[in-house]
C-alpha cells in the first residue's frame, strides 16, 4: 500500500509529520505492508496535512487528516476527497512549473525522470549554446520574479558577453508576503529548478552556478543541498554533464535575513560576502556581475519552468497567456481567504475570477474591500478593477504590477490607511540606506501618514508629492515601488483616509 504524505512546511506546521508517524506506527502494529511517501504539497492548503492512498492507479485524498484519523483511514472508514486530481481547486488548473510538485517524491531522481524529468537537458545538450537561447526567447518566457523582464534577452546578453568566467544566479530569496512558490518547488520538486539551472548554464556557457536561499526556508534547504549532492552523484552535475563533456556544477548559499536582498545586485553583494546593499547600474548583472563576471540572476519560477520549455518546446508554452504575458504563472492565494494555496493558470484569468471563484472569497465571509497583488509592495486593487486580466500590461494599465503574483485578500473591516502606514514602515525598516528617497522618505512617509490619521488633510498632498520623489528616485525597486500601496489605497479607499480627520474632530 502506498501513502503520500507531503514532506512541504505547510504541511508540516499543521501536522504532516506527526500523521506519517501515526501511519507508520499503526501500520506495523497491524502487520501492515506500507510504504509512506513524503512528496510535495498540491498546494490546497486548507487540506492539509492532505494524504493520498494509490489505489489500483488512481491517488484519492483524504484530508485535513489529523492523527486521531489514521486507524479509520487504515480501515478504509474515512471518509475520502475523491481521486485527488478531481479536485475542483486543482482540476481547474493549467500546471506546467508545478506538473509534478505533490506527485513525486521530491528527492527520488527515478521519480522525476519517469514523470518528464531531465527530458529538457538532454534535448538541451544536443543544441548549441545559441540554440537553447533562441528557444527561451521564442517561449516568451519573462522574468517570475517581479519585474517581468524577458528572460531570453538577459540570456542573450550573458552569451554575447567575452568573459573566463560566467555564473547562474537563482534568486530564491523568496520574501514577499503572501509569496510562497519558491519555496513550493525547491521542496516539492528540487531536480526541476536544477536542471532549469543547467540548461541556463550550457545555453549561455556558465559552467557555475549559486541558488541563493533565504534562511527562513530551513527545510528548503536541507532538500537542495540534498538534490545537488544527488545529482552530481548521478552526473547530472559537475565535469561532465550526463555525459555531454559539458560542465556545470553549483552549490547552495543561505542568505542572512534582509529583504532587500530579493534584488538582484543587493543579492550579488550578500553571495560575495559584501553588505547587502543595492548597485547602481549600469553596469548590469549580465555583463558585470557575481564577482564583476557575466551573471544570469533569474528567480526559481523562472529557472523552473525552462525543462518543460525544452521538454514540450518553446511553441507549446507560448501557445499558453495572454498578449506578452506567455505561459503560466503560479498564483499564491492568501490573507482573509477560504481557499488558500497556490493556483497555476494561463496569463489573462481576471482577478474576480480568482478571488471569488477559484479562492472562494473571504473566510470570515465579509464582502472583499481589497486585494494586494505582488507582495508588501503591490497596488491594493479596488473590485471595481476586478475586470482586470492577469497579465503584466494589464495590470499595469490598472496602476498595479503583479510581482511575484502573491495575491492577499482582505475583507471589508481592514483599514487602509493602516495597511499604507505599513507599507512605509516595511520599507523603512527594510531600506539598505544606499539611497536617501528610500531611506528617509520612507521615514517621512510614516510621519506623513500619522499626521493625515490625527486629522491633518493638508498633509495629503505632500505625501502624494514624497511618493512621487521616491517612485522616480529611488535606486532600486523597494523605494520605487513602495508608493503603490500607499498611493492607491489613497486613490481607492480615499473614505479610510477622510474618516480619520472626523475621528479626530
Amino acid at each position: 500500500m502506498k501513502i503520500y504524505v507531503p514532506l512541504d512546511s505547510a504541511a508540516k506546521a499543521l501536522g504532516a509529520d506527526e500523521v506519517a508517524d501515526a501511519i507508520m506506527s499503526e501500520a506495523a502494529a497491524r502487520g501492515i505492508d506500507v510504504q509512506v511517501i513524503r512528496n510535495g504539497t498540491r498546494g490546497m492548503i486548507w487540506l492539509e496535512p492532505l494524504v493520498e492512498l494509490d489505489q489500483d492507479g488512481t491517488r484519492v485524498g483524504y484530508g485535513p487528516v489529523s492523527v486521531d484519523d489514521v486507524p479509520a483511514l487504515l480501515d478504509g472508514k474515512l471518509p475520502s476527497l475523491g481521486p485527488v486530481e478531481e479536485i475542483p481547486f486543482l482540476a481547474k488548473q493549467t500546471r506546467l512549473t508545478f506538473a509534478r510538485v505533490g506527485v513525486i517524491d521530491p528527492l527520488d531522481l527515478t521519480d522525476y525522470e519517469a514523470h518528464g524529468g531531465l527530458a529538457g537537458l538532454r534535448r538541451a545538450i544536443a543544441m548549441s549554446g545559441a540554440e537553447i537561447v533562441k528557444e527561451v526567447t521564442e517561449s516568451g518566457l519573462r522574468g517570475r520574479g517581479g519585474a517581468g523582464f524577458p528572460t531570453g534577452i538577459k540570456w542573450n546578453t550573458v552569451l554575447g558577453a567575452e568573459a573566463d568566467q560566467k555564473y547562474i544566479v537563482c534568486n530564491a530569496d523568496e520574501g514577499d508576503s503572501g509569496t510562497f512558490a519558491d519555496r513550493m518547488v525547491m521542496e516539492g520538486d528540487p531536480f526541476c529548478l536544477i536542471e532549469g539551472m543547467a540548461i541556463a548554464g550550457l545555453g549561455v556557457g556558465a559552467t557555475k552556478g549559486y541558488v541563493y536561499l533565504r534562511s527562513e526556508y530551513p527545510d528548503a534547504i536541507a532538500v537542495m543541498e540534498e538534490a545537488v549532492r544527488r545529482a552530481r552523484s548521478a552526473g547530472v552535475l559537475g565535469k561532465d554533464v550526463l555525459g555531454s563533456g559539458k560542465a556545470f556544477d553549483m552549490e547552495i548559499r543561505v542568505g542572512a535575513g534582509a529583504y532587500v536582498c530579493g534584488e538582484e545586485t543587493s543579492l550579488l553583494n550578500s553571495l560575495e560576502g559584501k553588505r547587502g546593499i543595492v548597485r547602481a547600474k549600469p553596469p548590469l548583472p549580465a555583463l558585470e556581475g557575481f564577482l564583476g563576471k557575466p551573471t544570469v540572476v533569474n528567480n526559481v519560477l523562472s529557472l523552473a519552468t525552462v525543462p518543460v520549455i525544452f521538454e514540450k518546446g518553446a511553441a507549446h508554452y507560448a501557445g499558453f497567456g495572454l498578449g506578452r504575458s506567455k505561459g503560466t504563472m503560479p498564483i499564491q492565494i492568501a490573507g482573509n481567504v477560504k481557499f488558500g494555496g497556490l493556483f497555476e493558470t494561463a496569463f489573462g484569468m481576471p482577478l474576480g475570477t480568482l478571488v471569488n471563484d477559484v479562492a472562494g472569497g473571504t473566510a470570515s465571509g465579509r464582502p472583499v474591500k481589497a486585494v494586494q497583488v505582488g507582495g508588501p509592495l503591490g497596488a491594493y486593487l479596488h473590485p471595481d478593477q476586478f475586470d482586470t486580466p492577469f497579465g503584466y500590461e494589464e495590470f499595469d494599465q490598472a496602476g498595479g504590477l503583479i510581482g511575484h503574483a502573491g495575491v492577499v485578500i482582505f475583507d471589508d473591516s481592514a483599514d487602509m490607511l493602516k495597511m499604507a502606514r505599513f507599507a512605509m514602515e516595511f520599507c523603512a525598516v527594510e531600506s539598505c540606506g544606499k539611497c536617501t528617497p528610500c531611506r528617509i522618505g520612507a521615514v517621512r512617509g510614516v510621519e506623513t501618514i500619522d499626521r493625515i490619521a490625527e486629522g491633518d488633510a493638508s498633509a495629503i498632498p505632500l505625501l502624494t508629492d514624497l511618493c512621487e520623489t521616491m517612485k522616480d528616485g529611488s535606486l532600486c525597486a523597494l523605494g520605487g515601488f513602495t508608493p503603490f500601496p500607499v498611493m492607491s489605497a489613497l486613490t481607492h479607499f480615499p473614505d479610510d483616509f477622510a474618516r480619520q480627520k472626523e475621528a479626530a474632530e
